[in-house]
């Protein structure tokens, strides 16, 4: 259910703004997404595992805060992770 590290390491290369940055707000949101797709698709498959829903309800929670903060700092930076992502707002 974990990201892969070559996947990890790509989604970083991709959303980073520049070299070396792996702590920004839409490199956060990507790894989030990323592990919100791999854990819907593990729930659909295991419809009663309780444990594994709590965890994606916390990481979409998270996601949620992360792009509600970067709306409010820099909102061209939130369409723009919006629209690579393919987020409904």
């Amino acid at each position: 259910m974990a990201i892969a590290p070559s996947r990890k390491s790509e989604l970083i290369r991709e959303y980073a703004i520049q070299d070396g940055d792996n702590g920004s707000p839409e490199v956060q949101i990507a790894l989030l997404t990323e592990d919100i797709k791999n854990l819907t698709e593990h729930l659909k498959l295991h419809k009663k595992d309780f444990t594994t829903r709590r965890g994606l309800l916390i990481k979409v929670g998270r996601r949620s805060k992360l792009l509600r903060y970067l709306r409010t700092s820099d909102v061209k930076r939130y369409q723009d992770i919006v629209q690579r992502l393919g987020l409904r707002r």
